[in-house]
This record gives structure tokens, C-alpha cells and sequence, in this order.
């Protein structure tokens, strides 16, 4: 014979699904606590990522050294001083690696500092975009080899159309991307003879470049190309062979490789460069380690100012150079910011 329910048959059943509902909530939950409560907490005790405080002390200005102007070139040399190229009143500056003020000259004589490089033998190369010429110099300041012809831009063997940057190989090849008026890379000898160049504008893979930005070489001779405003990485031989890209990944302003041949790049995340009838240079700002493999080793990301003027430690606008040094600390340099910044690696709790 069939029984309808009674109101106590109900409320019993309500109470006992209530008690095994609780029941599935609160045994993960003390599964939990006796996990944490034997040693196991949350956190990683042997961190695994690699995070980076900056550190506002350096580098420090004599009273006599100007702070203005873009610093968008970045090198470090044998003595593992850090050398930087500003637009300012005191363009060339140097300083160890705590911050002591070494030397600065160059005044006066750069119109639009670009990129600086430090070839195999200790001499400064300075990319002047303003004047269309590729420079180097004594680590003092004197003058040894002008590519290009000051104040005139072309398209040939002896002319740049505002050249973006240069490297230097231990055999004394030199390579420059000719990049913001032209879309090419030159080779020169190391007595500074033409050699050969290739490079057009469009967005093909290999002979193409949107604009050629930065220029590094790795331990086996290869040479790899900041194809900034594609988003892209291009990677040749010395020949100008095409060897392979990386593409959406970051947007390249700046490029240093490490003795072991670990490649830092800094920049944005990847985005269209004209999209709805707008440019826009950044969104964010990223610093990210590669293998020579085109691996992502390592990503870092930095809080974007708003203005130059209310800038914190560790925040950037318009990041465009990095180096690594021996002891895995990073120097950065930003062009609307105006400053170089150092950040020290947090390994230990």
C-alpha cells in the first residue's frame, strides 16, 4: 500500500542531505588543514620563478651630470661597467655596476642617439639616426671609423636613411640595421668597406623588415633581427641567409645576448602597431629571456608610468634597451621615462 510522506518523514530527509552536503565541503577543507598543518603550505619554501626589485640608488648622478633625456642605448663592458647613450647634455655615460659614476663625453655632438654596442675589442659603436651615421670610438671618446655620411641620408653603399643600431663580430664584421628610413641590413668589413645588403620594406619572412630595430649576434655567428613593429624576431645567417622568425610573442625594442648566448629582449606584448586609425607603440612592458632555440626561458613584466614626471622606482614608459650582467642583474633604459634603471634578482625568501 503506497504512504504519502509525512511532514517529519520530510524534514528528516531535508536534514540528513543537509548533513552529507556539509559533510563534502568540510572534508577537502580538513584534508586541507592537516596537509598545512604537516608542512605542506602554499607557497613555494625553494622558490622556482625568478622575481626582480629595483634598486633605487642607481645609478648615482654627480651633480654635474645631466639626468635628462631618452636613454635608449645600453651596453656592458669587460670590467662589467654599464655604458649608456642618452639625448641630453651628457649623452655617453658610464657607471659600475654599483652605481659609481666612471666618465661621460659626447657633448654636443649626437642629434638622436640611438643604440650603443661595445664590439669584441672594447671599442664603442653609437648610432646617431639624427646625423645618418654609424660611429666608433675609444672607450675614452675618440674617434676612430664613421659609416655613412653625416647629415645626409640615402640608400647605398655609403649612406644611411636613419639607421637604428649595429654588432660587431670577433672576425670585425660589422652589421647595421638601417631601419627607420630604410628597411635593410648592411654588412661592412672591418675596415668599414661595403660588403653587401638585404632588406626591403614589407612583412614577408626573411628579405622583408617593417622596421629592423635592433641587432645582436649569438656565439655561432648568427644574427638576429628586432623586427619591431611586425612583432617579430628574424634570425640569419652573416650571408643574409633566412634561417627562421618568431612571431607573436613580444613586440622587440631592445636586444642584448649573454656569453652563453642567452638573448633578452625588451618590449611589449605583441599588437597591431596602426589598428583603427590609431599608432600605438605600447600597451604594457615586458622583459623576456630566449634560447638561441626561439624557447621562452623567462618573462618579466613592468608597471607602465603615466608620466615621466611621477614615475616610481620600477616603472618604465617606452622601455628600449637591456643587458644582463654576471650576476644576473638587469639594466634598463626607457626613452620617455629618461632613465636607467637596475633590477636585482630575488632568488631566496
Amino acid at each position: 500500500m503506497h504512504h504519502s510522506p509525512t511532514p517529519r518523514m520530510v524534514a528528516r530527509a531535508a536534514t540528513l542531505f543537509k548533513t552529507a552536503a556539509i559533510a563534502l565541503v568540510i572534508g577537502p577543507i580538513a584534508c586541507f588543514s592537516a596537509a598545512h598543518a604537516a608542512g605542506a603550505p602554499s607557497y613555494a619554501k625553494q622558490p622556482v620563478v625568478v622575481e626582480y626589485d629595483v634598486d633605487p640608488s642607481w645609478p648615482q648622478y654627480p651633480p654635474e651630470v645631466s639626468q635628462k633625456g631618452w636613454v635608449s642605448g645600453m651596453a656592458i663592458d669587460a670590467k662589467e661597467q654599464i655604458w649608456f647613450f642618452k639625448k641630453g647634455p651628457d649623452p655617453v655615460q658610464v657607471y659600475t655596476t654599483d652605481g659609481r659614476f666612471v666618465r661621460t663625453w659626447g657633448k654636443g655632438r649626437f642629434v638622436d642617439p640611438h643604440h650603443l654596442r661595445i664590439d669584441p675589442d672594447g671599442n664603442i659603436w653609437l648610432v646617431d639616426f639624427g646625423r645618418h651615421v654609424v660611429e666608433k670610438f675609444t672607450p675614452e671618446g675618440k674617434l676612430l671609423m664613421t659609416l655613412g655620411t653625416p647629415g645626409k641620408s640615402g640608400e647605398d653603399q655609403s649612406h644611411f636613411n636613419r639607421p637604428t643600431d649595429v654588432v660587431v663580430t670577433p672576425a670585425g664584421d660589422i652589421f647595421v640595421t638601417d631601419g627607420y628610413g630604410n628597411r635593410r641590413v648592411v654588412h661592412f668589413d672591418k675596415h668599414g668597406r661595403f660588403v653587401k645588403a638585404w632588406g626591403e620594406y614589407g612583412s614577408g619572412p626573411g628579405g622583408q623588415f617593417v622596421v629592423p630595430h635592433a641587432i645582436v649576434v649569438d656565439s655561432r655567428g648568427r644574427l638576429y633581427v628586432a623586427d619591431r613593429n611586425s612583432g617579430r624576431i628574424q634570425v640569419f645567417t652573416q650571408e643574409g641567409r633566412f634561417v627562421e622568425q618568431w612571431t607573436n610573442v613580444i613586440m622587440p625594442w631592445g636586444l642584448s645576448i649573454t656569453p652563453d648566448d642567452q638573448l633578452w629582449v625588451c618590449g611589449s606584448t605583441p599588437h597591431w602597431w596602426y589598428r583603427h586609425g590609431k599608432y600605438q607603440e605600447y600597451k604594457d612592458q615586458i622583459l623576456m629571456r630566449f634560447s638561441t632555440d626561439g624557447r621562452v626561458r623567462q618573462v618579466w613584466g613592468l608597471k607602465l608610468g603615466k608620466s615621466k614626471d611621477a614615475l616610481k622606482p620600477g616603472e618604465t614608459i617606452g622601455v628600449h634597451c637591456i643587458v644582463q650582467d654576471s650576476q644576473g642583474n638587469l639594466y634598463i633604459g626607457d626613452i620617455y621615462g629618461e632613465r636607467a634603471q637596475k633590477l636585482i634578482p630575488v632568488t631566496k625568501r
